[in-house]
């Protein structure tokens, strides 16, 4: 997924990064995947030191890179074996989108914002991520040509649950989506499809930035 040079240039950070991140995530593969990915090369307006705390960093737009450890829960949650077609909405830096493109066999991801899709687009494949397509478009709306997924991964918070994205789960899949107010902590959720219907689990407090509408088509 990278080249030697950054590799070597960054193996310190990254292991540093792991362990931090290893104090909330148990899979083994997930960790690997996080190890992997060149995490600066989506903020390359931070230093190395910077793009492997483990916490979130600006990259514009108002929009951020998620923290390593939320990004390991969320793909952790997803219990992921490597068959699976995911719809990732909010593609942001692409981070979280490359670290899935690593534990899953395809996946969609849309972005709202025109500019961080496509430095997305260009990074992601700089770096080889073969399995990745990258939309710009209305995240409630899903993606429904490509639906049924297997997963479903929200990045940012709705107010409440888009029924679009539920509509386009695969019967037995999961969804995981941070679901609240700006005003409150959110809830980080998960929900299984079982015949047709949605069992829901609570996986603790997060904040996310809202999950807002456009009028973009969907490409």
């Amino acid at each position: 997924m990278t080249d030697s040079d950054d590799f070597m240039q960054t193996m310190e950070l990254r292991e540093h990064l792991v362990r931090e991140v290893a104090r909330e995530v148990e899979d083994g593969r997930v960790l690997a995947a996080l190890r992997a990915v060149p995490r600066h090369r989506f903020v390359p307006e931070h230093t190395f030191d910077a793009a492997y705390t483990d916490r979130p960093l600006p990259i514009g737009f108002g929009a951020t890179i998620s923290q390593p450890t939320v990004v390991g829960m969320m793909s952790e949650a997803l219990e992921l074996d490597g068959t699976e077609r995911i719809l990732e909405i909010g593609t942001g830096s692409g981070y979280q989108t490359a670290v899935l493109s690593l534990l899953a066999a395809e996946v969609d991801t849309i972005e709202v914002i025109p500019e961080l899709a496509g430095r997305a687009r260009k990074i992601l494949s700089d770096i080889h991520c073969r399995n990745v397509h990258v939309h710009v478009g209305d995240g409630w709306k899903g993606l429904p040509e490509r639906a049924p997924f297997d997963r479903i991964v929200v990045t940012a918070a709705p107010d409440h649950l888009p029924e679009e994205l539920v509509d386009e789960l695969a019967e037995g899949g999961l969804l995981v989506v941070p679901v609240g107010p700006q005003t409150r902590d959110q809830r980080l959720e998960r929900h299984r499809k079982l015949r047709g219907e949605l069992v829901r689990e609570d996986l603790g407090a997060v904040r996310f930035v809202p999950m807002v509408h456009t009028r973009a088509h969907v490409r």
